[in-house]
């Protein structure tokens, strides 16, 4: 099979591009090729996808498979569709949970409503005021693919991805600080879903659609769980002996000014209660179409060995430092 891999050199797409290769497929990857190296045994075409029509260097070469993992771009999307969507067999767009209008709801499958599309490109003010500008794009940029490619479409609708390779910390931060134990602050909130999948798993998964010629549109996402279950899982995993978890109570988390989610000063995966179905969403059809998360255990050791590759020390994109987490458990003595 001759696979189309627009990107191929970081997280994702480069997963992707590994695993087809491993399977013995050719791999051309379409990338600038300044954020890291294709994997080894696949081809780089450099593209800049910034630049309109640049990917029109690949017009008229047939590929058995395409996978786009186009993020905030409209534009980028029907670049390639122009380009090498009539010659492709089989074409998987990665998009997200984002487009879904109900970030309230657990459980929601792929029939629930979506956000309104925006199509055209928007500028960096507007970026800024319109809160749901990313499911927006991505919702306009699904239906381009799949009015396009029809049968042939593959439409991922991915949530947290997961793994080596992941550089947002909004997962790594956890098996990370748990595995130097002591007390560790998590948010007091034990009942909320979390939900995240392994992106070798993810990864896997697209190339058995191309092979299969799968279509149609999917929750790409792995198993929910309740908050507290997942820290107690990590402890259990990888957890120093010392390790005491220490919920801090919300109005402690607001007081302290410690964000949600991802960013500094921040507790990863913890969600306000107006987004409180983002990580909960159903991924039964997707499981039904082949997609096989693994063992939450074996994605949380290989975590904890990337993060050690990378650093246990480094600066963060998202968690706590620890002078922050001091100052918190200190004020939460305070409060209590």
């Amino acid at each position: 099979m001759r696979v189309l891999v627009l990107g191929g050199t970081v997280f994702l797409s480069h997963a992707v591009a590994a695993e087809a290769v491993r399977r013995g497929h050719e791999v051309v990857c379409a990338a600038r090729g300044s954020s890291g190296r294709v994997p080894d045994g696949a081809r780089l075409v450099k593209v800049d996808r910034n630049e309109p029509d640049s990917v029109q260097v690949l017009a008229g070469e047939r590929f058995d498979a395409v996978v786009d993992v186009a993020t905030m771009s409209h534009r980028w999307v029907l670049d390639a569709l122009r380009a090498v969507g009539a010659q492709a067999g089989h074409w998987t767009f990665v998009s997200s949970i984002n487009v879904y209008a109900d970030a309230v709801t657990a459980g929601q499958d792929e029939t629930a409503a979506l956000h309104e599309p925006i199509a055209e490109e928007a500028p960096p003010e507007e970026r800024i005021q319109h809160p749901y500008l990313y499911g927006a794009i991505k919702a306009a940029s699904e239906q381009a693919v799949l009015e396009q490619l029809g049968e042939r479409a593959f439409v991922v609708r991915s949530g947290l991805i997961v793994g080596p390779g992941d550089v947002s910390d909004r997962f790594g931060y956890w098996p990370a600080r748990i595995s130097r134990g002591g007390r560790v602050a998590v948010p007091d909130a034990a009942g909320q879903i979390t939900q995240w999948l392994d992106v070798r798993d993810l990864a896997h998964w697209i190339v058995d659609a191309g092979e299969q010629r799968l279509g149609g549109v999917f929750n790409g996402v792995g198993t929910a769980h309740r908050l507290g279950d997942f820290f107690g899982r990590v402890v259990g995993t990888v957890g120093a002996p010392d390790t005491e978890l220490v919920p801090v109570p919300v109005p402690v988390l607001t007081a302290e000014q410690v964000e949600y989610w991802r960013g500094p000063k921040s507790m990863p995966l913890w969600m306000p209660d107006e987004d409180s179905g983002f990580c909960a969403h159903d991924n039964g059809r997707a499981l039904a179409a082949g997609l096989r998360p693994r063992p939450a255990e074996q994605t949380l050791r290989d975590v904890l060995a990337d993060e050690r590759r990378l650093g246990l020390d480094r600066e963060r994109k998202a968690g706590l430092t620890d002078a922050e987490e001091t100052e918190l458990l200190k004020a939460l003595e305070v409060w209590s």
